[in-house]
């Protein structure tokens, strides 16, 4: 919630000592250790409700945070196939999911419930799919269920390129998330270098600026490897974060596979102001696909 939110900013201002990346990397390049306490803020993907909610409240505190955005989706609007693929399973007026590709025969469940978790057990094993045949299958559920993804949902809507220019304007720091919010190391290599290419043009042509950070979509040991941090540092990105559950220091080892604490939306006030405390204690532990 909102006010969820706010008590966390709250309490990191109050106890933590919030940073840029910017503040960050001129840390690192110049050899200095960064404040004790130091903390980043980050939001992947690029949904609007980073704009509605999450900004007011970083404003309001007078602190920053890092955008990580899709360009492909924020041009042309249209939610994400991760996200859509959850949307259809809880929504499709169907009983079965059929997907040979992964070998599965399932019952849907009779309450929402049943089948949030029906679709989350598919988006897990989806991954495991190469880029291509993450798309086939998604876009054929669209196709049999006649749930088109140009057909959009009303809480499902990426932020506008006018909507990050003004939170650029006002401190917020706008990263990459890659074209299309694809597994990198899931795409032949040519592609995966034009995603990763394609969304440091998309943001210096749009915001005045290249960025200097990317957070590989995804984000787990599957989603990125030495190919990927290899095209991520030719394309002159100067730090990458993973999803990776943790924390470290800025330094050769990571400055190219970041760990972060991944907050959801569960996570109570004492379980988030627990995990920031003692991450190594209370923090997810990292799913591991095979």
């Amino acid at each position: 919630s909102a006010e969820g939110f706010r008590q966390q900013m709250l309490f990191l201002r109050k106890h933590f000592h919030p940073m840029r990346f910017d503040e960050v990397l001129a840390c690192a390049d110049a050899g200095r250790a960064v404040p004790r306490g130091a903390v980043l803020v980050t939001f992947d993907d690029g949904y609007d409700d980073n704009y509605r909610v999450a900004f007011p409240i970083l404003r309001e505190l007078e602190m920053s945070a890092m955008f990580f955005v899709s360009t492909g989706h924020i041009d042309s609007g249209l939610p994400y196939a991760y996200d859509w693929l959850v949307h259809m399973v809880c929504m499709a007026p169907v009983e079965r999911l059929q997907a040979p590709e992964l070998g599965l025969d399932w019952s849907l469940g009779a309450t929402m419930d049943e089948r949030r978790a029906r679709a989350s057990e598919l988006l897990d094993r989806l991954k495991t799919l190469d880029d291509a045949g993450q798309a086939r299958l998604i876009a054929r559920l669209e196709e049999e269920w006649r749930m088109p993804r140009e057909n959009g949902h009303q809480d499902c809507r990426p932020m506008t390129w006018d909507q990050l220019r003004e939170m650029h304007h006002a401190g917020m720091e706008i990263g990459s998330h890659g074209v299309g919010h694809r597994m990198l190391a899931k795409l032949p290599p040519e592609q995966m270098a034009e995603e990763v290419m394609g969304s440091k043009r998309a943001l210096q042509r749009e915001l005045g600026v290249a960025p200097g950070v990317l957070s590989y979509p995804v984000g787990g040991p599957d989603a990125f490897d030495q190919e990927t941090v290899d095209a991520v540092r030719t394309a002159g990105f100067r730090l990458a974060c993973s999803n990776m559950a943790g924390t470290d220091k800025v330094g050769p080892d990571t400055r190219y596979a970041l760990p972060r604490l991944p907050v959801e939306r569960e996570m109570d006030r004492a379980w988030f102001e627990a995990m920031v405390t003692v991450p190594e204690v209370f923090c997810y532990a990292s799913k591991l696909r095979v």
